[in-house]
């Protein structure tokens, strides 16, 4: 009788044993499709963000794209081109920013911006540089950049390499000025 309920312990062993032999077989292409997933990254389309301080609207942010993303320092991510116009106090647009890219890190309240920026304030005079940082802790010069830049005026074109300015851009210097053209307002290209 022994030897029998060993016997039908065994069978019992070997056909659930065949049973999981059988059953952890993997695809090789759900197994390629899971390493593709973005792990930690979340997707954002057709963004707009509000951003108020005590009640008050400061800037709309408008994105076709955005990334969030987890690592070892979490930023969120523009691959595809950023808009974003600052108001004053009244409620009134005093500055609008543009660039092809855009990489924010939340806890050092930084934006690297890159790739045809453009910061035009109210008067229309126009940054124009390739690389700007937005950083929100500096008071009074919230972008700097160590790169070339080019701002235009109403009736001047000045080049230079570095530049810092207030967000609203109605403040600006120019590190290293290194050319400056004075054009009539009725001759300045457009």
């Amino acid at each position: 009788m022994f030897l029998k309920l060993s016997y039908i312990n065994f069978l019992a062993a070997l056909l659930i044993g065949c049973f999981f032999l059988n059953s952890c077989e993997n695809d090789i292409q759900a197994i390629k499709d899971l390493d593709a997933k973005k792990v930690g990254v979340e997707e954002a389309k057709k963004v707009k963000v509000n951003y108020s301080l005590g009640g008050r609207k400061k800037a709309i942010l408008v994105s076709p794209l955005m990334y969030r993303v987890q690592d070892t320092v979490p930023y969120i991510e523009f691959p595809s081109t950023i808009h974003v116009d600052f108001f004053n106090t009244a409620g009134m647009v005093e500055s609008k920013l543009d660039a092809k890219y855009a990489k924010y890190k939340e806890s050092q309240s930084n934006v690297f911006l890159k790739d045809s920026v453009r910061v035009i304030n109210v008067l229309g005079d126009t940054l124009y540089c390739n690389e700007l940082n937005w950083d929100l802790k500096r008071t009074g010069a919230e972008f700097y950049t160590d790169k070339p830049v080019r701002i235009r005026t109403r009736t001047q074109i000045i080049d230079g390499i570095g530049m810092e300015a207030k967000q609203d851009f109605k403040e600006w210097h120019i590190i290293q000025p290194i050319g400056f053209l004075k054009v009539p307002a009725a001759q300045f290209p457009n």
